[in-house]
């Protein structure tokens, strides 16, 4: 075998992550728009039929993670750091629990009504997701696209900011305004699981930009 082929069989070991990474992605974008929907909704059974269907999204992410690290454990050669493609594979993993926590908390309290301010931190994190989205389709020339992923992650952080704000503007009404103590324990745990959300999404641009940082 000449040297061009030997290097080639390394090249298409390294390639086989990155489709794992956008599958990864894009179930995450389908559960974060499965949650806006939630939001936007009143009806009991649909909220409970969007939390179930969130949680087949987070099994078939299961199913996606447990791949890639197999995919590490047979890998000789990995295009960047073997812990950072296993921590990216976990924090991934970790955003889509994440939403369905928030999901199965809206099904399970079941508030009186949709919030806008609700819907508004759920239309955020769907904005995450497609970023991620995003960047995980730029992986295979991670090299050249230094710049554009930094940006990408410095706009979930901004994101994330955005949430904050929106988190205590409306945590502050709550408590204001909110005379029915049960409604307001509801409110309160969905927004909180909301914004946890968020942060997760802030965590997985972390580790984004930490391996494109080695990268550089």
């Amino acid at each position: 075998m000449n040297i061009d082929k030997f290097l080639q069989l390394f090249v298409v070991k390294e390639k086989r992550f990155f489709p794992l990474y956008i599958k990864s992605a894009e179930n995450i974008v389908k559960a974060a728009n499965l949650l806006l929907e939630q939001t936007r909704c009143e009806d009991p059974d649909s909220r409970r039929n969007y939390s179930h269907r969130v949680k087949e999204c987070e099994t078939a992410g299961d199913a996606i993670t447990q791949q890639i690290i197999s995919e590490l454990l047979d890998a000789f050669v990995t295009p960047f750091d073997r812990d950072d493609i296993h921590d990216l594979a976990e924090i991934m993993d970790t955003l889509l629990d994440s939403i369905r926590d928030a999901s199965k908390k809206i099904a399970i309290y079941q508030p009186q009504k949709a919030s806008k301010k609700i819907i508004e931190i759920a239309e955020y994190l769907v904005k995450d997701a497609e970023i991620i989205l995003d960047m995980t389709r730029h992986f295979e020339n991670m090299r050249d696209e230094i710049d554009y992923l930094d940006g990408k992650c410095s706009e979930i952080k901004e994101t994330e900011h955005i949430v904050d704000d929106i988190y205590e503007s409306y945590m502050s009404n709550v408590f204001e305004f909110e005379k029915d103590a049960i409604e307001l324990v509801k409110k309160k745990n969905i927004l909180q699981a909301l914004e946890d959300t968020s942060d997760v999404a802030k965590s997985v641009s972390a580790v984004i930009r930490s391996i494109v940082v080695k990268m550089g």
